[in-house]
């Protein structure tokens, strides 16, 4: 990918001050020449405060040493609308961080730019306030870190900040234990166990312990989803969502005229291959319409307006939902995420990012900085914008009240993935798919396998195309193994890694969710603890005492579904597929209120038409042949006449629309038709809402095996 020279703007440099300049400022203990600490953390996430107040709670000394300012990493970072997946399985700590969120909320100081009855309670998938449960999901980056330090400062947890390891002799290991680090101002701390609670897993690296950068190959653990994935267009976040291709040189059409900026020319790899590619990172920006509250975006040095050129084309195809990720929090403000084939993430420009130096990091976090702030100047000022979308970006900002040491752009990169260690236990697609049992749960995920693109390529046809992009349901809430935060046998005794885990890259896309980091954190100190009462090694720790301290402070181990009146969906023949288990995009609301159902609901949109809502589902079928394709539902006067339904087959697709007026006449699902499937490609059905009017409401697909 050609890369020009980086130039930066003031608020770019403040970035890379606040991440990278070296430190020894202590903000909370004493500036002694060393310190120790039973418990070491290295690392200044919302993994690491879980991790320390675990082990105050358990009686031992701690202090998390910080290469960053701020506490709290991404959920401080701007990332408020958090992937929470199920609730049901989110415990002990974490789950009190979002207690403490509940509680800020209920305050009426809270809410100082937007009253509270006019805040839409939208969460991802669900309400941000559940009372009943006294919890929130959703806040302000400024709540976050406000909550961590508070925290930490209950529990009298020592913090040094902004003090970096030095990564080539700062670590001491002597007889397979790690005695000591160092940082990079020359400060030492000992301790009995370590922690590396960082994103980027650098601790871990730096003692010798086993990892992986990039993407497995699909045949190395038996995987569908882990290695390139050449054809794959899922969520949206593609060139196949325009009416036409789109021509990725700089004279369309004409291969001798060079390519456009962020267009890679290199071959994309084949399906399933192994490669060193990491997918996109970009910043999660806090923008408000408030005009009380917002700082217009203005144009960062180095700005050029070429490097949006795909973009234009884009918007001259007719493409409009830039705006359908301003996520809403709080106070009239969002939680910004990347949206489409072209946005905010930076796709291609992070590969370096994970083993990189501390001034290499530098280069790409500013090189990130100057292209969001010129993307988003772009569409909010260039005439070549269509008026449209450059009127209605005009009226967006930065919060003015949110990240106000850093000129109110966020202080953390999102770093959705760097090193994963190659630990003691390998969490790969087929745990969380419940393909194999997980040995030794201490914690849960649920959210969707998700990984963002990895690289934007031309296809042998001359069109651009992003690839990487994947969204894969668990099937519901997926065990976490305690061998995954370890090191192997015969690497480090005495360090635990909550966030780098020892995963595959796709199983990692679900397992990097903020929650699951928080709770593994604390499982993290529980295991730490015992090691150290007991003088074990971390992998000889015993995990009846692990599960045992776990299931006293409220972590949930396993998940035990409530009971449901709704018929069983495998009762049927053929292959089914309940639409708790689709692939969600849009806002979609689950319910009983109908007397017929499968498993414990289904889903509705709630007659919301303000953007497209999908359900995408998706199987490998067992055999080659012709199949039924059918879709349950209930019906009613209230419900959409003209829902589109799209069916994925062999030889290409086809969309039927449906009157969910109309009443199923038998054995509870419409045929929409028969097709012939490729058992070597996924079978695909998506139900949208687009166009329609009145209530659109899916139960579940099936597929019917038919004798030729």
């Amino acid at each position: 990918m050609t890369r020009k020279p980086l130039t930066f703007s003031t608020i770019g440099w403040l970035l890379a001050v606040n991440f990278f300049v070296a430190s020894n400022i202590n903000l909370n203990a004493a500036d002694d020449a060393s310190v120790r600490a039973n418990v070491i953390i290295y690392g200044g996430t919302a993994a690491a405060v879980t991790a320390a107040i675990e082990s105050k709670q358990l009686g031992k000394t701690v202090v998390i040493v910080s290469p960053d300012k701020h506490l709290g990493g991404l959920s401080s970072g701007g990332l408020g609308w958090t992937d929470s997946g199920n609730k049901e399985v989110i415990g002990g700590l974490a789950r009190e961080f979002y207690h403490r969120v509940w509680k800020h909320y209920e305050t009426k100081d809270a809410w100082k730019w937007q009253p509270r009855a006019m805040y839409g309670n939208k969460g991802q998938g669900d309400v941000a306030i559940d009372g009943e449960q006294r919890t929130m999901w959703i806040f302000e980056p400024h709540v976050a870190e406000s909550i961590f330090d508070d925290w930490i400062r209950e529990f009298d947890v020592s913090v040094y900040r902004e003090v970096r390891l030095d990564r080539s002799n700062g670590v001491k290991v002597v007889d397979g234990k790690i005695e000591s680090i160092r940082s990079l101002g020359g400060k030492t701390f000992l301790g009995d166990i370590f922690i590396d609670a960082t994103y980027e897993g650098d601790l871990m690296a730096a003692a010798g312990v086993s990892y992986h950068v990039g993407r497995e190959a699909n045949s190395q653990y038996g995987e569908q989803w882990n290695g390139v994935q050449i054809g794959v267009l899922h969520h949206g976040h593609h060139f196949g969502v325009l009416p036409h291709g789109i021509s990725p040189y700089v004279i369309p059409g004409d291969a001798s005229s060079g390519v456009l900026p962020r267009i890679s020319a290199e071959p994309p790899g084949d399906y399933g291959a192994a490669d060193r590619r990491v997918q996109a990172y970009c910043f999660r920006m806090c923008l408000t319409n408030h005009e009380a509250n917002r700082v217009p975006f203005s144009k960062p040095e180095g700005y050029d307006a070429k490097d949006y050129e795909l973009l234009r084309r884009i918007l001259d195809a007719g493409w409009r939902k830039q705006f359908e990720k301003f996520d809403p929090i709080p106070n009239w403000k969002t939680d910004t995420n990347n949206h489409g084939p072209f946005s905010t993430d930076n796709i291609g420009f992070n590969y370096d990012y994970p083993e990189a130096t501390y001034d290499h990091r530098a280069e790409i976090i500013k090189e990130h900085t100057r292209y969001q702030q010129g993307l988003m100047y772009f569409l909010a000022n260039d005439p070549s914008v269509p008026d449209d979308v450059r009127s209605a970006m005009s009226q967006w900002g930065l919060a003015k009240d949110e990240f106000v040491d850093n000129a109110n752009w966020p202080h953390q990169i999102y770093v959705r993935e760097a090193r994963r260690m190659i630990g003691k236990f390998v969490m790969t697609e087929n745990e969380l798919r419940k393909k194999r049992p997980t040995p030794e749960s201490i914690g849960m995920g649920s959210y969707t396998i998700d990984s963002h693109n990895v690289q934007r390529y031309i296809t042998p046809e001359g069109f651009v195309q992003n690839e990487g992009d994947v969204a894969v349901s668990t099937s519901g809430p997926y065990q976490i193994s305690l061998g995954a935060i370890l090191p192997q046998e015969g690497e480090i005794r005495n360090l635990v890694v909550p966030v780098c885990v020892s995963s595959t890259h796709i199983a990692f896309g679900s397992i990097r969710m903020e929650p699951v980091f928080m709770i593994l954190g604390e499982s993290a100190a529980a295991v730490a603890s015992i090691a150290i009462d007991r003088k074990l090694s971390v992998q000889q720790v015993p995990y009846d005492a692990v599960r045992e301290r776990l299931v006293k402070s409220g972590q949930i181990l396993e998940y035990h579904k409530s009971s449901s009146k709704g018929a069983a969906l495998d009762s049927f023949p053929g292959i089914g597929i309940d639409s708790e288990f689709a692939i969600r995009t849009g806002q979609w609301v689950s319910s009983t209120s109908s007397q017929e159902y499968f498993g414990d609901g289904y889903l509705h949109d709630a007659n919301n038409k303000a953007s497209v809502s999908t359900l995408q589902f998706e199987t490998k079928l067992p055999a080659s042949g012709l199949y039924q394709v059918a879709i349950a539902y209930s019906a009613n006067r209230n419900r959409s006449s003209n829902v589109p339904v799209m069916i994925r087959y062999g030889k290409g697709e086809e969309t039927v629309r449906i009157d969910q007026r109309k009443a199923i006449q038998s054995n509870r699902f419409l045929i929409l038709g028969t097709f012939y499937f490729d058992s070597e490609k996924p079978a695909v059905v998506i139900v949208s809402n687009e166009k329609t009017e009145g209530f659109v409401v899916v139960d579940a697909v099936r597929w019917f095996g038919v004798q030729e």
